[in-house]
């Protein structure tokens, strides 16, 4: 799932990234107890606290001209609301939420600090972080139709070398297939658990076993105002698997997955 930090690297385009030559070099800044940022090193960062569960370190103020305002995701992964800024990062929430790999998801929790090969002080926060079911993590900037901003791709070199040492991963994300978004973005309306509980799991599973069009299977269900959302359900959680980069509609072939996800 989460595509490693030698994206990011590509993604910085040509241009001169600032670098951090040793992770023992990097500072993490996150909100504590008080009113300043707590300060500690990247490494212990990384391996003793749980980010996802930390207030963000900056805010996302209202921008005149942008379509999208600051807002919140209801997580289906992380069970509360996550902060987002921007459309970009909105679809990126929306996406990773989607993803069967991501238990928990966080807006901005860490604040990055090291030495430039200039000698000047960097700093950087990551738009978004998701805790995978590995115990990992994965920091994202969220890059808009515009393209990678010069900010987040000059600092793309730094943030990989930092967040590969410690066996997590680092990732620039474009904008998505139009399709796939406004597939998972219709499954999205139904990511709530409730939407799951009308028919039991097992018994759409076992009608899946093989693929079959999700209209025979809402048929075999019986009542379609129950079934629909069940269905539209399993294939947000990931019960069903779907060729998701092609229109969805009444045909699409669904299948049981093969490692059913979690009960979100």
């Amino acid at each position: 799932m989460a595509s490693t930090g030698e994206d990011a690297t590509v993604l910085a385009g040509g241009r001169h990234p600032d670098r951090c030559s040793s992770v023992g070099q990097v500072e993490a800044r996150i909100v504590g107890t008080g009113t300043e940022l707590d300060r500690l090193p990247w490494a212990r960062a990384a391996h003793t606290v749980a980010l996802e569960e930390l207030a963000a370190v900056r805010t996302f103020p209202v921008q005149r001209g942008r379509r999208i305002a600051p807002g919140w995701w209801w997580s289906a992964s992380t069970g509360r609301l996550v902060h987002y800024g921007f459309g970009a990062m909105r679809t990126q929430l929306m996406l990773l939420d989607h993803d069967p790999h991501v238990v928990a998801l966080a807006c901005s929790p860490v604040e990055f600090t090291w030495l430039g090969d200039d000698g000047a002080v960097a700093v950087h926060a990551p738009h978004l972080m998701a805790r995978l079911r590995d115990g990992s993590g994965l920091l994202v900037d969220c890059a808009g139709s515009e393209g990678v901003p010069a900010r987040i791709a000059n600092h793309a070199a730094a943030m990989t070398t930092a967040v590969q040492a410690v066996g997590w991963h680092y990732r620039i994300t474009q904008p998505p297939d139009p399709v796939l978004e406004a597939n998972v973005r219709w499954l999205s309306g139904y990511r709530h658990p409730r939407y799951g509980a009308g028919i039991p799991r097992e018994q759409v599973l076992a009608l899946f076993e093989w693929p079959l069009p999700l209209i025979e299977g809402v048929r075999q269900l019986g009542d379609p105002i129950a079934a629909w959302p069940v269905l539209f359900h399993a294939l947000w959680s990931g019960a069903l698997t779907a060729p998701l980069n092609h229109p969805l509609h009444e045909r699409t072939l669904a299948t049981a997955a093969t490692v059913v996800a979690g009960p979100g």
